[in-house]
């Protein structure tokens, strides 16, 4: 079956940083097009990281940039997103999603694949 599994969320101060990881079974991580998701309360959702299976482009949107990187694990079929310099702006459900589409990074904001989410909390 497959599944999406986040987890190392938690509550930090401005400036730190948090490393969310995302466990997947049923499919090789790998073989698929893997983003980071977040949702805030009246926010809509937001792609925040995404990487290619075709050719490991690298998506990030400039309310992350430089901030956060996705990265791949291959032999624990997981794929991480660091968080550095977090903001409380980057409070937030964070979710971690899959697709077949070996490019779906170019063009698709519609995931296949979604974990639950882990919930990120950055504050004073």
């Amino acid at each position: 079956q497959v599944q999406l599994v986040e987890s190392g969320g938690g509550s930090v101060q401005p400036g730190g940083s948090l490393r969310l990881s995302c466990a997947a079974s049923g499919f090789t991580l790998n073989s698929y097009c893997m983003a980071w998701f977040r949702q805030a309360p009246g926010k809509e959702r937001e792609r925040v990281a995404c990487v290619n299976s075709y050719d490991d482009t690298l998506y990030y949107p400039d309310s992350v940039k430089g901030r956060f990187a996705i990265s791949r694990d291959n032999a624990k079929n997981t794929v991480n997103l660091q968080m550095n310099n977090l903001k409380p702006a980057d409070t937030a459900v964070y979710f971690c999603a899959a697709d077949p589409r070996p490019t779906a990074c170019d063009y698709a904001a519609d995931f296949k694949f979604w974990g639950q989410g882990t919930q990120v909390t950055v504050s004073s």
